[in-house]
Protein backbone atom coordinates (compact mmCIF):
# COMPACT_ATOMS: atom_id res chain seq x y z
CA UNK A 1 0.00 0.00 0.00
CA UNK A 2 1.03 3.65 -0.48
CA UNK A 3 1.94 5.93 2.42
CA UNK A 4 3.79 9.17 3.12
CA UNK A 5 6.75 8.57 5.42
CA UNK A 6 9.10 10.70 7.52
CA UNK A 7 12.59 9.40 6.77
CA UNK A 8 14.33 11.33 9.58
CA UNK A 9 13.56 14.00 12.13
CA UNK A 10 14.16 17.32 10.40
CA UNK A 11 12.60 20.76 10.68
CA UNK A 12 10.44 21.36 7.60
CA UNK A 13 11.61 18.02 6.27
CA UNK A 14 9.72 16.58 3.28
CA UNK A 15 7.45 13.56 3.30
CA UNK A 16 8.04 10.86 0.71
CA UNK A 17 5.43 8.55 -0.79
CA UNK A 18 6.55 4.93 -0.74
CA UNK A 19 5.18 1.41 -0.77
CA UNK A 20 4.86 0.00 2.75
CA UNK A 21 3.67 -3.29 4.21
CA UNK A 22 -0.02 -3.83 4.79
CA UNK A 23 -1.14 -3.16 8.39
CA UNK A 24 -1.34 -6.06 10.82
CA UNK A 25 -4.84 -6.45 12.27
CA UNK A 26 -4.79 -7.47 15.92
CA UNK A 27 -7.60 -9.19 17.78
CA UNK A 28 -9.02 -5.86 19.01
CA UNK A 29 -8.36 -3.89 15.83
CA UNK A 30 -10.36 -2.75 12.84
CA UNK A 31 -8.73 -2.20 9.47
CA UNK A 32 -9.89 1.04 7.87
CA UNK A 33 -9.72 2.02 4.21
CA UNK A 34 -8.97 5.73 4.64
CA UNK A 35 -11.14 8.13 2.64
CA UNK A 36 -9.90 11.37 4.23
CA UNK A 37 -7.35 12.57 6.75
CA UNK A 38 -6.31 15.91 8.24
CA UNK A 39 -3.02 17.74 8.72
CA UNK A 40 -2.44 19.14 12.20
CA UNK A 41 0.25 21.26 13.80
CA UNK A 42 1.10 18.23 15.92
CA UNK A 43 2.19 16.40 12.77
CA UNK A 44 4.74 19.09 11.90
CA UNK A 45 6.00 19.24 15.49
CA UNK A 46 6.56 15.47 15.55
CA UNK A 47 8.29 15.61 12.14
CA UNK A 48 10.55 18.40 13.42
CA UNK A 49 11.50 16.33 16.49
CA UNK A 50 9.97 18.70 19.06
CA UNK A 51 8.14 15.89 20.88
CA UNK A 52 10.86 13.23 20.84
CA UNK A 53 11.11 13.17 24.68
CA UNK A 54 7.40 12.32 24.85
CA UNK A 55 6.55 10.71 21.50
CA UNK A 56 9.60 8.97 20.14
CA UNK A 57 8.94 7.37 16.75
CA UNK A 58 11.71 5.43 15.04
CA UNK A 59 12.20 6.70 11.47
CA UNK A 60 10.97 5.93 8.95
CA UNK A 61 7.42 6.37 10.22
CA UNK A 62 4.03 7.50 8.95
CA UNK A 63 2.41 10.66 10.31
CA UNK A 64 -1.30 11.45 10.61
CA UNK A 65 -3.65 11.59 13.60
CA UNK A 66 -7.11 11.80 11.99
CA UNK A 67 -9.02 9.52 9.67
CA UNK A 68 -12.42 8.91 8.20
CA UNK A 69 -13.05 5.78 6.23
CA UNK A 70 -14.66 2.39 5.83
CA UNK A 71 -14.00 -0.75 7.90
CA UNK A 72 -12.72 -3.48 5.60
CA UNK A 73 -11.64 -6.09 8.20
CA UNK A 74 -12.13 -6.72 11.93
CA UNK A 75 -10.11 -8.60 14.52
CA UNK A 76 -11.38 -11.76 16.18
CA UNK A 77 -12.36 -9.98 19.43
CA UNK A 78 -14.04 -6.92 17.88
CA UNK A 79 -17.73 -6.73 18.76
CA UNK A 80 -18.79 -3.14 18.08
CA UNK A 81 -17.83 -2.71 14.42
CA UNK A 82 -18.47 -4.61 11.22
CA UNK A 83 -17.13 -4.67 7.68
CA UNK A 84 -18.71 -1.79 5.77
CA UNK A 85 -19.13 0.54 8.76
CA UNK A 86 -18.26 4.18 8.05
CA UNK A 87 -16.08 5.42 10.90
CA UNK A 88 -13.81 8.19 12.07
CA UNK A 89 -10.95 7.99 14.54
CA UNK A 90 -7.93 9.47 16.29
CA UNK A 91 -5.52 6.53 16.57
CA UNK A 92 -3.71 6.40 19.88
CA UNK A 93 -0.12 7.59 20.25
CA UNK A 94 2.50 5.21 18.86
CA UNK A 95 -0.15 3.83 16.49
CA UNK A 96 -0.62 6.89 14.31
CA UNK A 97 -0.23 6.76 10.54
CA UNK A 98 -3.28 8.10 8.75
CA UNK A 99 -1.22 9.50 5.85
CA UNK A 100 -1.69 6.11 4.21
CA UNK A 101 -4.27 4.14 2.27
CA UNK A 102 -5.14 1.86 5.19
CA UNK A 103 -4.57 1.72 8.94
CA UNK A 104 -5.24 -0.81 11.67
CA UNK A 105 -6.81 0.94 14.67
CA UNK A 106 -7.83 -0.32 18.11
CA UNK A 107 -11.62 -0.46 18.21
CA UNK A 108 -11.71 1.72 21.36
CA UNK A 109 -10.27 4.60 19.30
CA UNK A 110 -12.98 4.40 16.62
CA UNK A 111 -16.51 5.81 16.38
CA UNK A 112 -19.25 5.56 13.77
CA UNK A 113 -19.17 8.53 11.40
CA UNK A 114 -22.24 10.77 11.67
CA UNK A 115 -24.23 10.29 8.49
CA UNK A 116 -24.63 14.03 7.90
CA UNK A 117 -20.86 14.61 7.65
CA UNK A 118 -18.74 14.24 4.54
CA UNK A 119 -15.52 12.27 4.70
CA UNK A 120 -13.51 15.49 4.86
CA UNK A 121 -15.67 17.00 7.59
CA UNK A 122 -15.45 13.86 9.69
CA UNK A 123 -11.67 13.65 9.31
CA UNK A 124 -11.27 17.22 10.56
CA UNK A 125 -12.81 16.44 13.95
CA UNK A 126 -11.08 13.73 16.04
CA UNK A 127 -7.78 15.29 17.17
CA UNK A 128 -9.01 18.84 17.73
CA UNK A 129 -12.32 17.70 19.19
CA UNK A 130 -10.67 15.36 21.67
CA UNK A 131 -8.07 18.00 22.55
CA UNK A 132 -10.78 20.51 23.44
CA UNK A 133 -12.69 17.89 25.46
CA UNK A 134 -9.64 16.70 27.37
CA UNK A 135 -8.51 20.24 28.19
CA UNK A 136 -11.84 21.75 29.22
CA UNK A 137 -13.76 18.77 30.61
CA UNK A 138 -11.29 16.14 31.79
CA UNK A 139 -8.52 18.44 33.07
CA UNK A 140 -10.18 21.79 33.83
CA UNK A 141 -13.56 20.32 34.84
CA UNK A 142 -15.19 23.45 33.45
CA UNK A 143 -18.41 24.47 35.20
CA UNK A 144 -21.35 26.70 34.44
CA UNK A 145 -20.65 30.37 35.11
CA UNK A 146 -16.87 30.15 34.91
CA UNK A 147 -14.88 32.54 32.73
CA UNK A 148 -12.58 30.94 30.16
CA UNK A 149 -10.14 32.55 27.75
CA UNK A 150 -9.61 30.45 24.61
CA UNK A 151 -6.80 31.65 22.37
CA UNK A 152 -7.02 31.44 18.57
CA UNK A 153 -10.76 30.97 18.50
CA UNK A 154 -10.94 30.49 14.73
CA UNK A 155 -8.37 27.66 14.74
CA UNK A 156 -9.09 23.95 14.79
CA UNK A 157 -9.07 23.50 18.56
CA UNK A 158 -10.47 26.97 19.20
CA UNK A 159 -13.63 26.49 17.17
CA UNK A 160 -14.44 23.33 19.13
CA UNK A 161 -13.39 24.74 22.49
CA UNK A 162 -15.65 27.80 22.19
CA UNK A 163 -18.71 25.70 21.41
CA UNK A 164 -17.90 23.17 24.13
CA UNK A 165 -17.36 25.87 26.75
CA UNK A 166 -20.66 27.51 25.86
CA UNK A 167 -22.39 24.14 26.03
CA UNK A 168 -21.22 23.87 29.65
CA UNK A 169 -22.46 27.37 30.41
CA UNK A 170 -19.14 29.22 30.57
CA UNK A 171 -18.44 32.86 29.70
CA UNK A 172 -15.98 32.79 26.79
CA UNK A 173 -13.37 35.27 25.60
CA UNK A 174 -11.20 34.58 22.57
CA UNK A 175 -8.68 36.11 20.20
CA UNK A 176 -8.83 36.08 16.43
CA UNK A 177 -7.94 38.16 13.39
CA UNK A 178 -10.22 40.86 12.03
CA UNK A 179 -11.61 38.71 9.24
CA UNK A 180 -12.78 35.97 11.65
CA UNK A 181 -14.52 38.11 14.29
CA UNK A 182 -18.00 37.24 13.05
CA UNK A 183 -17.12 33.55 12.84
CA UNK A 184 -16.10 33.26 16.50
CA UNK A 185 -19.11 35.32 17.55
CA UNK A 186 -21.35 32.87 15.70
CA UNK A 187 -19.72 30.03 17.67
CA UNK A 188 -20.73 31.70 20.93
CA UNK A 189 -17.77 33.86 22.03
CA UNK A 190 -18.89 36.59 24.47
CA UNK A 191 -15.74 38.73 24.21
CA UNK A 192 -13.76 38.84 20.96
CA UNK A 193 -10.31 40.43 20.88
CA UNK A 194 -8.75 41.34 17.54
CA UNK A 195 -5.13 40.41 18.20
CA UNK A 196 -3.98 42.70 15.39
CA UNK A 197 -5.28 45.82 17.14
CA UNK A 198 -5.74 44.82 20.81
CA UNK A 199 -3.67 43.28 23.60
CA UNK A 200 -5.75 40.72 25.49
CA UNK A 201 -3.73 41.34 28.65
CA UNK A 202 -5.13 44.88 28.88
CA UNK A 203 -8.72 43.74 28.28
CA UNK A 204 -9.13 40.55 30.32
CA UNK A 205 -8.84 39.87 34.05
CA UNK A 206 -10.24 37.55 36.69
CA UNK A 207 -10.51 34.46 34.49
CA UNK A 208 -10.93 30.97 35.89
CA UNK A 209 -9.24 29.22 32.99
CA UNK A 210 -6.98 29.93 30.02
CA UNK A 211 -6.54 27.51 27.13
CA UNK A 212 -3.14 28.48 25.72
CA UNK A 213 -2.15 27.48 22.19
CA UNK A 214 0.47 30.09 21.32
CA UNK A 215 4.13 30.86 22.08
CA UNK A 216 5.88 31.23 25.44
CA UNK A 217 5.48 35.02 25.47
CA UNK A 218 1.72 34.66 25.12
CA UNK A 219 1.71 31.98 27.82
CA UNK A 220 3.39 34.35 30.27
CA UNK A 221 0.89 37.10 29.50
CA UNK A 222 -1.97 34.63 29.87
CA UNK A 223 -1.01 33.84 33.44
CA UNK A 224 -1.69 37.48 34.31
CA UNK A 225 -5.35 37.35 33.24
CA UNK A 226 -6.12 34.54 35.69
CA UNK A 227 -7.76 35.14 39.03
CA UNK A 228 -6.03 33.75 42.14
CA UNK A 229 -6.35 29.96 41.98
CA UNK A 230 -7.17 30.03 38.27
CA UNK A 231 -5.75 27.42 35.91
CA UNK A 232 -3.90 27.55 32.61
CA UNK A 233 -3.77 24.57 30.28
CA UNK A 234 -1.33 24.76 27.39
CA UNK A 235 -1.51 22.65 24.25
CA UNK A 236 1.26 24.41 22.34
CA UNK A 237 4.09 22.19 23.53
CA UNK A 238 5.74 20.84 26.66
CA UNK A 239 7.11 23.56 28.98
CA UNK A 240 10.87 23.55 29.47
CA UNK A 241 12.78 23.53 32.79
CA UNK A 242 13.73 27.18 32.41
CA UNK A 243 10.07 28.20 32.29
CA UNK A 244 9.33 26.21 35.45
CA UNK A 245 12.35 27.67 37.29
CA UNK A 246 11.39 31.23 36.34
CA UNK A 247 7.95 30.80 37.89
CA UNK A 248 9.21 28.86 40.88
CA UNK A 249 7.24 25.75 39.92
Amino acid sequence: MKAFIVEKYKKNGPLRMVDVAEPVVGANDVLVEIKATAVNLLDSKIRDGEFKPLLAYKPPFILGHDLAGTVIAVGSSVRHFHIGDEVYARPRDHRIGTFAQRLSVHENDVALKPKNLTWGEAASIPLVGLTAWQALVELAKLRKGQKVFIQAGSGGVGTFAIQLAKHFGAFVATTTSTKNIELVKSLGADVVIDYKTQDFETVLSGYDLVLNSQDSKTLMKSLRVLKPGGRLISISGPPDPQFATTLGL
